[in-house]
């Protein structure tokens, strides 16, 4: 992070998915630095030990090996959790995956299954499970990473963007539901992010190119550009806001 912020974040447990690296990665340290202990979780232990590595062993910080995708894999999730640290205040959903899909008409329904579980059916086991046990202390925040693709279709994202779309509509849903219950919910959606996942885009130079000709600020996003809106959707200073989507995309959605 090139400039701190301060989002007061002590005392405060939060949970980030897909934690042990890229934006979850960077969000559970941002997170730390702010105060809060910190779960991540992951399908793989040995990316939840590099990630333990790479953040310095901190305090405050649990890694839980979990397929979000698998219902009795989340429930086991938040047991350990309550067991460990108690119930969250804090919920990112930040697991996403995608892989280059042909067209509808000739997609084969395991892909889309996959790629449907991982990304929108994991999104509403966590926050189901979350939401309940949020509504137990009367507060909670839960921020989902979506992404631009869910508002435009794109050639080989067709199934992600199906499925980000969905998390903007369960946002809403979940939103209307908790809402009497001072929990707010809302996500993020960025534009490309330079991350390990869309490095097949960025580092080709002729397709970062077209990707960037696109942007009217020029450039394609950087972690912390996602990062400091999800923090502020999990701090205080958002708590009259629910339900919605902040688009963060240099303005591509703007023309």
């Amino acid at each position: 992070m090139k400039t701190r912020m301060n989002f007061d974040l002590k005392g405060k447990t939060a949970l980030v998915t897909g934690g042990s690296r890229g934006i979850g990665l960077e969000l559970a340290r941002e997170l730390l630095a702010q105060g809060a202990r910190v779960v991540i979780c992951s399908r793989k232990q040995e990316g939840l030990a590099a990630a333990r590595e790479a953040l310095g062993n901190p305090d405050g910080f649990l890694t839980v090996q979990a397929h979000i995708g698998n219902p009795e894999a989340v429930d086991s999730l938040f047991d350990t959790i309550e067991k460990k640290v108690g119930a969250p205040d804090i919920l990112i959903n930040n697991v996403g995956m995608n892989l280059i899909t042909p067209g509808i008409a000739d997609l084969d329904p395991g892909l889309w299954q996959k790629i449907i579980d991982t990304n929108l059916t994991g999104t509403f086991l966590v926050s189901r499970r979350a939401a309940a046990l949020m509504r137990g202390k009367g507060e909670g925040k839960i921020v989902s990473i979506t992404s631009i693709a869910g508002r435009k279709a794109t050639p080989g994202m067709g199934i992600y963007g199906i499925a980000k779309a969905g998390i903007e509509m369960l946002t809403k849903v979940l939103a209307s539901e908790l809402a009497m219950f001072n929990i707010q919910v809302n996500a993020v959606a960025p534009a490309m992010v330079r991350t390990r996942f869309s490095e097949p885009f960025w580092s080709n130079k002729e397709l970062s190119a077209h990707v960037r000709s696109t942007i009217p600020m020029g450039r394609i996003a950087e972690i912390e550009d996602v990062i400091k809106p999800v923090l502020f959707l999990a701090s205080d200073g958002s708590s009259f806001i629910t339900g919605q989507t902040l688009i963060v995309d240099g303005g591509t959605t703007a023309v």
